[in-house]
C-alpha cells in the first residue's frame, strides 16, 4: 500500500505501526521498491544508532551512513545581559561521530544507493553542497597530477600538514609519498608519486601501515563539512566589511558605545584569519555572505546533499516533528542577544536551523511512522489520500491510515495490571477502577497481596529475573531513577540508570548490556519509551502512573506499554492511587489492539512466540573491528599471551600500538560472547596500564 501510494504521487503517508510488528522491515521494503536516496529522521541518537545497525544488516551493499550532532559536550555561545556574562563557546568532538557525518555527505553526492539515519541536527546548517563537492579531488593512477598542486588543493579542503601526529583531517610528506588521514573512514590515503605523476594509490592502516587496498583512482573530500574556495572568502570580506561599519553606526546611533566597540574588535579579528588563511573559528556565522545569500534565507542543510527525488521517513513522529518545530525558536532567541550586544553580525542569525515550514517545504515525499499519530500526521495523510481517491478510483475503499498491528510472530500487546502505590491507596484505587469500568484489572487487583510499591517492584523483579528475562522500571525524575538504582544495587540487583545526562555511545551500550544480561534492571524517565528493540525485556513498570502530564500523557503510556510488547510474557504495572484519563485511553487503544491480535491468531492458528533477534555490534566496536590488524585478529591464545609478554621491550610507540591492538580483539571476543577470553585481555591491559 505504501509503495503504491508513493509511486501515485502521495506526498505523506502516515503508517500507525505497533512496536514489533516490523515497522523497520516493512520500510526497507519501500526503499527498496522505491529506489531512492532515503533519509531515515529520528528524534534521539540511540533510536538513530539502533536504526542505523538494523539498515545496515537489511542494506549490506548500500551506502548506510549515521548523522547526528558530533559533540560530546556543546555549549554555545551566548550572552547573559542581567550578569554581564558572555559563555564562549565550548564544544568535545566525538571523532567517531564526526567519521560518521562526512561519510553521510560523502556518500549522498557520490551515490545514489545512500540510506541516512539522522537525528535533527541534520536540519541546522551545513556547508554548501556544491562547494563541498566542488573542492572534492579525484586521484587516479597515471595522471599528471604533481605533488605541489595536491598539497596546494588539501589545504582548501582544510587539511593541514604535519610530520608528528597523524590524527584524521592532516597529511604528511616523505620524499615522494603523501599520506593523508581520511575523516570519513579509519583508513588512510597513501599516493606515491613518479616526478608529476601519480605512480600508485593505496588504502592503508592508519597505524600500522598495512596495504588494505590498491584502487585505480580515489576521490579527496574536504575535512570539513563547512568548507568554501578561498577566493570566495577574499572577495566577501569587503561586504562584510561594509556591513560591519552600518552595524556599528546604528550601535553608536543608539548610544551603544562598548558594544559598536566590541563588535567592530571581535568582526576585524575574524576578517584578518580569514584573509591569512581562509578560516576562522565560527566562520559559520558568515555563511549568508559566503553562500550569497540573501538576509532571511534559510542555510544549507544535509537535506540539500540528497538531491530532488528523495524519500523521507520520519521515525516516531508523534515525537520528531514537534522537535523539528521547536529547533528554530531557541537558537533565535540566543542570536539576538548576541547581535543586540555586539557580539555578533546580524548575519550570525542566518546561520540557524531549519524554520518548520522550511523542513515542510524541502520534504518531496514522506513517510510518518508512530504507534500513537497526532492531528499533524492523520491529517496530513487523509488529505493526501482523499486527492488521490479523486484521481485514481482504485485506491477508493482504501484506509486513508496505514496500520500494521499484527507481529509476524503473533505477539500480543502485554497485559496490563494495576497497583496502588501504598496499601492505604487500595481502597481508592479500586473505587477508580470501579468507575471506569475496569472490572478485569479490578479482579486481578483483588487477587493480588498489596504492600508498598517499592516492595511490591522488588519482588516482581526477583520473579523475572529468575526467569532469565529483563526489566524496565520508568520514573518521573533523574534524582529518583539514580536513588531507585543505587538502592537495588545494594539489595544485589544488577540494575543500571539511563538517562539525558549520559551521550550517546554509552547509553548504546548499556541497552546492549541489558540484553546480554550484564544488567538485569534499566531505569529511566523517557529515554526507554520509543522504538527499542529490547525482546528480553518481559516486565514493564511505570511509579506515579497517576502523575498526569507529558511523561504520563496517552502517548507516554502507549510507547512505554510497548516496550514489553516484544516478549510472550510482557505485561505492564502501572503504579497509581487513581486511574486518569490518560491511563484509561492508553488502557483501552491497548484493549482493543489486543482483541484483533488475538483474533487473527485464532483464525491463522498462531502461537505467540518471543521476538529473537541479534544482539547489534555497538557503533565504535563495529568499525574498530572491521579495521583490525590481521595479526591480532587471527591470533590465538597462546600468541596473545606471548605478545603481552613481549611488552616490557618494546619501544614506546610499539607498546601503544599493542595496546590498541589487543583493546581491539578484547572488544571482538565480548561480541563474540566469549566474555573469558575477553576478561583475560581485559585483565592483562589493566596490567600493562
Amino acid at each position: 500500500m505504501l509503495t503504491k501510494r508513493a509511486l501515485a504521487g502521495a506526498k505523506h503517508q502516515t503508517l500507525l505501526g505497533v512496536t514489533g510488528s516490523g515497522k523497520t522491515y516493512s520500510m526497507a521494503h519501500v526503499i527498496q521498491n522505491l529506489q531512492r536516496p532515503t533519509l531515515v529522521l529520528a528524534h534521539n541518537k540511540t533510536l538513530a544508532a539502533q536504526l542505523f545497525a538494523e539498515f545496515k544488516e537489511f542494506f549490506p551493499e548500500n551506502a548506510v551512513s549515521y548523522f547526528i550532532s558530533y559533540y560530546d559536550y556543546y555549549q554555545p555561545e551566548a550572552y547573559l545581559p542581567s550578569r554581564d556574562l558572555f559563555i564562549d563557546k565550548e564544544t568535545e568532538i566525538n571523532e567517531d561521530i564526526e567519521r560518521y557525518r562526512n561519510a553521510a555527505t560523502q556518500a549522498a553526492l557520490s551515490r545514489k544507493d545512500v540510506i541516512i539515519v539522522a537525528s535533527v541536527s541534520c536540519i541546522y546548517g551545513l556547508g554548501n553542497p556544491d562547494d563541498y563537492s566542488a573542492l572534492a579531488r579525484t586521484v587516479k593512477v597515471g595522471d599528471n597530477y604533481p605533488r605541489s598542486k595536491l598539497l596546494i588543493h588539501l589545504t582548501d579542503m582544510q587539511y593541514y600538514r604535519s610530520e608528528y601526529d597523524f590524527y584524521p583531517g592532516l597529511y604528511r610528506v616523505r620524499g615522494d609519498t603523501i599520506d593523508i588521514n581520511l575523516v570519513a573512514e579509519e583508513r588512510a590515503l597513501r599516493i606515491d608519486y613518479f616526478g608529476d605523476e601519480v605512480e600508485s594509490i593505496k588504502l592503508i592502516n592508519s597505524i600500522s601501515g598495512e596495504v588494505i587496498e590498491k584502487p585505480n583512482e580515489f576521490t579527496i573530500f574536504p575535512a570539513k563539512q563547512y568548507v568554501t574556495p578561498y577566493d570566495r572568502v577574499k572577495s566577501v570580506i569587503p561586504k562584510i566589511r561594509e556591513d560591519l561599519d552600518k552595524e556599528k553606526a546604528e550601535l553608536l546611533r543608539r548610544g551603544k558605545l562598548l558594544e559598536a566597540t566590541r563588535l567592530e574588535q571581535r568582526v576585524n579579528y575574524d576578517l584578518e584569519l580569514m584573509q591569512e588563511v581562509g578560516y576562522c573559528t565560527g566562520i559559520e556565522n558568515y555563511s549568508r555572505y559566503l553562500d550569497g545569500r540573501v538576509p532571511g534565507t534559510p542555510p544549507s542543510t544535509l537535506i540539500d546533499y540528497l538531491g530532488e527525488d528523495w524519500l523521507l521517513i520520519v521515525d516516531e513522529s508523534h515525537i520528531t516533528m514537534p522537535q523539528v518545530r521547536g529547533m528554530y525558536n531557541g537558537d533565535r532567541a540566543r542570536k539576538e542577544i548576541l547581535v543586540e550586544y555586539g557580539f555578533r553580525l546580524k548575519s550570525a542569525l542566518d546561520n540557524r536551523p531549519l524554520k518548520f515550514a522550511e523542513f515542510t517545504g524541502k520534504i518531496n515525499q514522506a513517510i510518518y511512522i508512530t504507534a500513537t499519530p497526532t492531528e499533524y500526521e492523520l491529517d496530513l495523510a487523509k488529505a493526501e489520500y482523499n486527492k488521490l481517491a479523486d484521481a485514481k478510483p482504485e485506491f477508493k475503499n482504501q484506509p486513508a491510515i496505514a496500520e500494521q498491528i499484527i507481529r509476524p510472530t503473533g505477539l500480543l500487546d502485554p497485559l496490563i495490571y494495576l497497583r496502588p502505590s501504598t496499601s492505604k491507596s487500595l481502597v481508592k484505587l479500586e473505587q477508580s477502577l470501579l468507575d471506569n469500568n475496569l472490572t478485569t484489572e479490578l479482579a486481578e487487583l483483588q487477587k493480588h497481596t498489596v504492600v508498598d510499591q517499592i516492595e511490591d517492584l522488588l519482588t516482581e523483579i526477583r520473579v523475572t529475573i529468575a526467569k532469565q528475562q529483563r526489566v524496565i522500571v520508568t520514573t518521573l525524575t533523574k534524582r529518583m531513577a539514580e536513588e531507585l538504582t543505587n538502592y537495588m544495587k545494594d539489595l544485589g540487583i544488577k540494575v543500571q540508570y539511563i538517562h539525558s545526562d549520559i551521550d550517546a555511545i554509552e547509553r548504546v551500550n548499556i541497552l546492549r548490556d541489558l540484553r546480554l544480561g550484564i544488567f538485569d534492571v534499566i531505569v529511566g524517565i523517557n529515554l526507554l519509551r520509543e522504538g527499542l528493540d529490547l525482546p528480553e525485556v518481559s516486565l514493564v513498570t511505570i511509579l506515579d502512573s497517576d502523575k498526569e502530564g507529558f511523561l504520563r500523557s496517552n502517548t507516554s503510556f502507549v510507547q512505554t506499554i510497548g516496550r514489553a510488547a516484544r516478549h510472550s510474557e510482557g505485561r505492564v504495572i502501572m503504579y497509581a492511587d487513581k486511574v486518569t484519563g490518560s491511563m484509561l485511553s492508553a488502557i483501552s487503544e491497548t484493549k482493543r489492539r489486543r482483541q484483533i491480535q488475538e483474533k487473527y491468531n485464532l483464525e491463522h492458528d498462531i502461537t505467540p512466540t518471543t521476538i529473537i533477534s541479534s544482539i547489534k555490534t555497538q557503533l565504535e566496536r563495529q568499525e574498530k573491528a572491521e579495521e583490525a590488524d590481521v595479526e591480532v585478529k587471527n591470533a590465538g591464545e597462546t600468541k596473545l599471551m606471548a605478545m603481552i609478554n613481549s611488552y616490557p621491550s618494546l619501544k614506546p610507540k610499539a607498546r601503544k600500538e599493542l595496546k590498541d591492538k589487543l583493546r581491539v580483539q578484547m572488544e571482538i571476543f565480548a561480541d563474540s560472547l566469549e566474555f573469558e577470553k575477553a576478561a583475560k585481555l581485559r585483565d592483562a591491559l589493566e596490567t600493562l596500564k
